[in-house]
């Protein structure tokens, strides 16, 4: 059992004026584990003071500087892998192959930020004007808790790059997995206010760092109610902006698609993360010229997935975080009965030889129609749809027949065939035939799955501000 206690302000670990406790439970048992005490706007407002004391001097540091500091921040994260990986599957539950990825990934997001800032000029000449590229000033991070690493990661090595302090608020639910990264990233070294973290909920802590005249810039990942909340918030003293929001990405086959290819890639793109992933590809468009012969791919692929302990590496769906996305999960899984849907695999309760933790029983519905709850609505869980159309007019027309736009799949056997297609779907992402993930490519969403851009070039650009000189 541990009992989290402390949260970091301008250098170091301090307790809360907080009174507030939440516990901290196992998906995979339903057992408590340990507690955290949250901070509270008095809190936030102390990180925000010290953020801000520190931005004057921090903003001036050269690009060799931080550099040095990113590099740090990488070792230090990547020095206490097997103690972040442990607290991830414990606390959240994700399947071994994504623990695995996840600490070097929250590791490699400094190292590519660095390699970003290597190459970046802030200084140009446009006509008679020198532009330069200026810090924000004091940048809130609000992260979710489906990869607590890799998004605060990624945030502070963003603003770090653009010579901008920072205050980060992460999801009370990875109360452990925050107090082992926050010790990575004190282990680094950097000066005094430059980060700082504190445990909270959204409508106390999150909703200061929000609204606070001197946070110049918020940057969220969560749902897309809570980012327009946000941007509601924000409004009164114009603040800059970037929401990585929801999904209901389109898995789209194509009719030249080679199935024993494309059926394990599909699969595994809409199940990732155990489902609970904004990216996840839930929609799978199938040709109706092929449906037959792809519902059994399905079928037998589905029923092949492996549920259960996170530490097992033949398991690729682990548990929900939480009793309430397990209730939320099992309650779209009979919505989607109620609404005419048919279960090709899986449905409601546990699987088979599993009577304890938050696990849902993978599950695909077939005759369903885009205008359903379960094929509009992001789920967050292992419950997949499949939705036929005509020809490649039709599969284009339903996949971007959404309020959603943050990444798509096309699965073809003709690469030009897929280009064409990918290149008329609404979304920031398309991933052809599983191609590997780009973490020097813009990231983001269309319409509703959220505003601006991390990762890389563009990453680095939403957390600048151009300046222009005209002598």
């Amino acid at each position: 059992m541990r009992s989290i206690t402390e949260i970091y302000i301008d250098g170091a670990f301090v307790t809360p004026h907080g009174q507030e406790t939440v516990d901290l439970f196992n998906p995979s048992t339903e057992e408590k584990i340990g507690s955290v005490r949250l901070g509270d706007r008095e809190d936030a407002r102390a990180a925000i003071v010290a953020a801000k004391r520190t931005f004057p001097a921090f903003s001036r540091t050269s690009k060799a500087e931080r550099i040095d500091m990113l590099t740090r921040l990488s070792a230090a994260v990547s020095a206490r892998t097997e103690e972040l990986t442990t607290a991830m599957a414990e606390e959240y539950g994700a399947p071994h192959y994504f623990t695995g990825f996840s600490v070097s990934h929250a590791a490699s997001a400094f190292l590519n930020m660095a390699a970003t800032l290597e190459n970046y000029d802030f200084t140009r000449r446009i006509g008679r004007a020198e532009v330069t590229m200026q810090p924000l000033g004091v940048v809130a991070a609000i992260t979710p808790w489906n990869s607590n690493y890799g998004f605060i990661c990624g945030k502070l090595a963003t603003a770090i790059a653009a010579g901008s302090t920072i205050v980060i608020k992460p999801s009370e639910m990875s109360g452990m997995q925050t107090q082992i990264l926050t010790e990575c990233l004190h282990d680094a070294g950097l000066p005094k206010g430059v980060f700082n973290i504190v445990n909270g909920r959204g409508d106390v802590a999150g909703a200061e760092f929000s609204a606070h005249p001197d946070i110049a810039k918020v940057t969220f990942t969560g749902s897309t109610a809570v980012g327009k909340q946000i941007l509601k918030a924000g409004a009164e003293t114009l603040k800059r902006v970037t929401l990585e929001l929801g999904g209901k990405g389109a898995n789209i086959i194509l009719a030249d698609a080679d199935l024993d290819q494309a059926i394990p890639t599909v699969l595994t793109m809409g199940l990732t993360n155990s489902g609970q992933a904004c990216i996840a590809g839930t929609r799978i468009l199938a040709p109706k010229s092929r449906l037959p012969e792809i519902l059994m791919h399905l079928k037998t692929g589905m029923e092949a997935i492996r549920t259960g302990d996170p530490k097992d590496p033949q398991v690729r769906v682990g548990p929900m975080v939480s009793q309430k996305q397990f209730d939320r999960v099992q309650s779209y899984i009979r919505l989607g009965r109620e609404e005419g849907a048919e279960i090709l695999a899986g449905g409601e309760g546990r699987p088979d030889g599993i009577d304890r933790g938050w696990f849902i029983r993978p599950t695909i519905f077939t005759n369903v129609t885009n205008e359903m709850r379960i094929a509009r609505e992001e789920i967050f869980g292992p419950v997949l749809v499949v939705i036929s159309y005509e020809d490649d007019e039709d599969a284009i027309r339903i996949a971007n027949d959404t309020s959603y736009g943050l990444q798509a799949y096309v699965h073809s056997g003709d690469l030009d065939h897929a280009r064409k297609v990918a290149d008329r779907l609404e979304s920031g992402r398309v991933v052809v035939n599983g191609a590997p993930h780009e973490p020097l490519a813009p990231f983001g969403g269309f319409k509703q799955s959220g505003i601006g851009r991390e990762f890389g070039l563009f990453g680095l650009e939403a957390m600048l501000e151009p300046r222009a000189v005209l002598v």
